[in-house]
């Protein structure tokens, strides 16, 4: 029998992907419509642990968009929902809600 992970209380021998452990935070991607028309993408449910303005950071500059952390999630202008989904998936986040 294996050693036990004290964490999640299963085996280590199950636990050979690290993303398990590392994002357990459950992402939620929303698109909505603000004044004059703009559309906005907004990414929330992160853990007060990550880093949100270097996330951000790496995401405008990914998708060449402007966006800004605002009130613990992320804003980014124009309709990205797709892109960042699969951009926080290669990242390792895997509970995303569209």
């Amino acid at each position: 029998m294996s050693e036990i992970e004290k964490i999640t209380g299963l085996p280590k021998d199950v636990l050979t992907n690290w993303n398990v452990i590392a994002f357990p935070e459950k992402i939620k991607i929303i698109v909505i419509k603000r004044r004059f028309s703009k559309v906005i993408t907004i990414i929330s449910g992160f853990d007060k642990k990550t880093n949100l303005k270097d996330l951000c950071r790496k995401m405008k500059k990914k998708f060449a968009v402007g966006g800004t952390v605002a009130n613990g999630f992320i804003e980014l202008q124009g309709n990205h929902k797709d892109k960042a989904k699969d951009f926080l998936i290669t990242l390792g986040y895997n509970d995303i809600e569209i």
